[in-house]
């Protein structure tokens, strides 16, 4: 591997990426430094002069995933070293990254720009239309065979895939919702609680990409910072080095398919390491000179603010009966065909996410009438709790989402494709789902002050309704500002690359009348990009409310607010409730991070079949605490949180097994906690340590063989010692 990358990566190209990516942060910089000033006088303008934000109904809370893992287990993994599948344990956390444990190594896969594949057809379409090259014949089967018939695939266009397999079909479906979820999580976009750099940033990589006479959406705006501008390098370089190194590799396609990934992966990863590096130096210059941007601001923004509404009522003049023109002619016939598209599936994901809180509540509800202990009261509430984090749960709401089909726009429009409004719609119902969720515990918790048990099933029935109506008019206004934002996504770029040619000629004249030292904070091209969006945003608030009128769609109408319909509520906390705790007696979350972590819950629960399962073979036989069961697992699986050791490396207990260890073993496991990994044979891997995510790392490793007949293979374990 390491000589078909050295061989085709010699100085002159891996100097030559270097100049690229150096151009690019060179350019893109200076975008940045203009959008950084501009950012910033639009964040304190908004501090002074204040802004109104629509009252929510549901309350929001700040750390929903604390002391919890979303899912781990074991399956099958394809090795490109060894070219053989090994058994691995994957794990992964509240960060949605993905802790591959092998051997002698811990490796995240950070899953931002990633798609989660089932099928070899599937990877071998993307495969061919982005890796063949043009001469050669398509290749008709994959460079790897898998020995089941559930691949798990994760596909980049430029970074290493990862090739996994499981052995059932249910399995796989729950498996490949939890990828889903770390790859929708990923791509959820850029942190909106900085805000000045946040904005500056997406602004700046915008207006680079119009330079570039790129106007539209963009599927590789995935990640942090440092991923995205990686992917804007490559957006370039990546085909310019296919055409250098792709007619010079030998062998049989698959195989030349094989070495120009790995080619493109060392590539992209040279690529980030540089992104990242002179981003940083970027953002630090420009945090250095904020204290001075800032004061200037707070000195003369009555006056910044005058000159901007100058000059922008004389652009406004100039350009506004080409802007009206073509809103009439192109815009307007085809606002109410684009909303329509988007509206339908996004109106049955948000039905269904309502269909399953109250499936849930009800199941509360029916569980509290035949147990009115305020034990299982609790292990009900502390199960629920985590719904909306539920990938397999809430699978069925996104795949409502899936069915989005702007075929037509995509050329018009420049919609490269509906990805970016399928997985933030998706984002936007789990968001509300919690939200529910969350305001549903208050108001439990609330309310059982003083009761008994006779009364729990009365309260949590009048709780439950309050909860369904706040999410009803929450879900109108959230699904109508996603529609909103969603048409502007798809129309302004439109509209700014067919002005452009004529109007951007005509604009540097008007910077004459900014003053010079309020010129870093008005730039006429951003006062250009304003007139615009103004110009037909009225056409597309008139379409949603229109919109709202049909029942169908359940979408309160304007008219109908609910301001301040329940004031109390917003007195409640917003910190997640510890049910085991306060109605279970045990405490999940005392003070120290130890105890924590070692109470941490998993959110996904294992999948148990009949029989006796090979141990650790794959997911279905890795011990984990059911969070929320699916389907009918919860009427037979126990919570084995408070019953078993729990290891700090993957957060969830330890199973015992005939001749499990004595006390004193037991007790020496608690303070350095084992987890066990199956290895198919011998063969160890050496690509170094990494350190855990969650503070922990690989102490010590004993090798134990033992002879186990499955498939006919012969399984090694790793024993692996933790630190904690």
């Amino acid at each position: 591997m390491g000589d078909v990358i050295s061989t085709n990566l010699d100085e002159g190209k891996r100097e030559m990426i270097t100049a690229r990516t150096n151009a690019v942060m060179a350019e893109f910089g200076r975008f940045y430094e203009q959008q950084y000033a501009v950012a910033l006088f639009n964040s304190v303008r908004y501090e002074i002069e204040g802004g109104g934000n629509t009252q929510t109904q549901l309350l929001h809370r700040k750390d929903p995933l604390k002391n919890k893992s979303i899912f781990s287990g074991g399956l099958f993994q394809y090795l490109e070293e060894s070219k053989k599948w090994r058994s691995r344990f994957l794990y992964v956390g509240d960060s949605y990254n993905i802790s591959l444990y092998e051997s002698k190594a811990v490796r995240v896969i950070n899953c931002a720009g990633y798609r989660a594949l089932t099928s070899m057809e599937e990877y071998l379409g993307l495969l061919n239309n982005s890796l063949s090259d043009t001469k050669a014949k398509v290749a008709s089967a994959p460079f790897l065979k898998c020995p089941t018939q559930f691949p798990l695939i994760l596909w980049h266009p430029y970074a290493r895939h990862h090739y996994f397999c499981v052995m059932t079909e249910k399995e796989q479906k729950k498996w490949h919702a939890v990828f889903q979820d770390c790859v929708r999580h990923s791509n959820n976009g850029l942190s909106e609680e900085c805000k000045v750099a946040t904005p500056a940033f997406t602004d700046a990589l915008r207006l680079y990409r119009q330079a570039k006479g790129h106007y539209g959406t963009w599927d590789l705006m995935c990640g942090n910072q440092a991923q995205i501008l990686a992917n804007l390098v490559m957006e370039t370089l990546h085909p310019e080095l296919k055409n250098l190194i792709v007619p010079r590799l030998k062998g049989k396609l698959q195989q030349r398919q094989r070495d120009w990934m790995l080619i493109s992966d060392a590539v992209y990863r040279q690529v980030v390491s540089q992104t990242k590096t002179q981003h940083e130096a970027l953002a630090q210059v420009c945090e250095v000179e904020r204290p001075r941007l800032d004061s200037a601001l707070r000195t003369d923004m009555d006056q910044i603010i005058t000159s901007k509404e100058h000059v922008s009522g004389k652009i406004r003049a100039l350009v506004l009966p080409r802007v009206e023109q073509l809103v009439r002619s192109k815009v307007q016939p085809y606002i109410h065909s684009i909303l329509e598209a988007l509206m339908e599936p996004t109106s049955r994901g948000f039905s269904e996410v309502r269909d399953i809180l109250f499936r849930e509540l009800v199941e509360v509800s029916k569980n509290t009438m035949n147990d009115r202990s305020s034990e299982k009261l609790g292990e009900h509430m502390d199960k629920i709790s985590m719904l909306a984090f539920h990938p397999v749960k809430m699978q069925s709401c996104y795949e409502k989402m899936e069915a989005l089909n702007l075929e037509g726009l995509q050329q018009r429009c420049d919609v490269s494709s509906p990805s970016v409004f399928i997985q933030r719609a998706q984002i936007l119902m789990r968001q509300q789902m919690d939200n529910a969720v969350h305001t549903f515990e208050q108001l439990v918790h609330q309310s059982l002050d003083g009761h008994s048990g006779e009364d729990f099933c009365k309260i949590i029935q009048r709780c439950q309704d309050r909860v369904l109506k706040k999410y009803d008019y929450d879900s109108s206004t959230v699904r109508k500002k996603f529609f909103r934002e969603a048409l502007l996504q798809i129309i302004i770029p439109y509209m700014l690359k067919q002005l452009s040619p004529s109007c951007s000629p005509d604009l540097p004249k008007f910077k004459e009348l900014i003053f010079e030292d309020f010129s870093r904070f008005i730039l006429v091209e951003n006062i250009f990009e304003e007139v615009v969006l103004q110009s037909v945003s009225k056409d597309i608030m008139m379409a949603v409310k229109e919109a709202a009128v049909q029942r169908r769609h359940n979408l309160y109408r304007d008219s109908m607010v609910l301001t301040n319909s329940d004031p109390n509520l917003h007195l409640l906390g917003e910190d997640t409730i510890d049910w085991a705790g306060q109605f279970g007696g045990v405490k999940g979350d005392r003070q120290g991070g130890e105890v924590a972590n070692r109470k941490r819950k998993q959110i996904v629960s294992m999948i148990h079949l009949d029989g006796m399962p090979l141990p650790y073979e794959s997911c279905q036989e890795v011990p984990g605490v059911d969070g929320i069961p699916e389907e009918s697992e919860g009427q037979t699986e126990q919570d084995l949180e408070t019953e078993k050791p729990v290891n700090p490396i993957q957060h969830v207990p330890i199973e015992k097994e005939p001749g499990s260890p004595d006390s004193l073993n037991e007790i020496r496991d608690l303070i350095n906690p084992v987890l066990e990994v199956v290895e198919k044979d011998g063969s160890q891997l050496t690509n170094g340590m990494l350190l855990l995510e969650e503070g922990d790392e690989v102490k010590h490793i004993t090798t134990v063989t033992e002879i186990v007949k499955s498939h006919g293979l012969t399984l090694e374990r790793y024993c692996v010692s933790n630190a904690v």
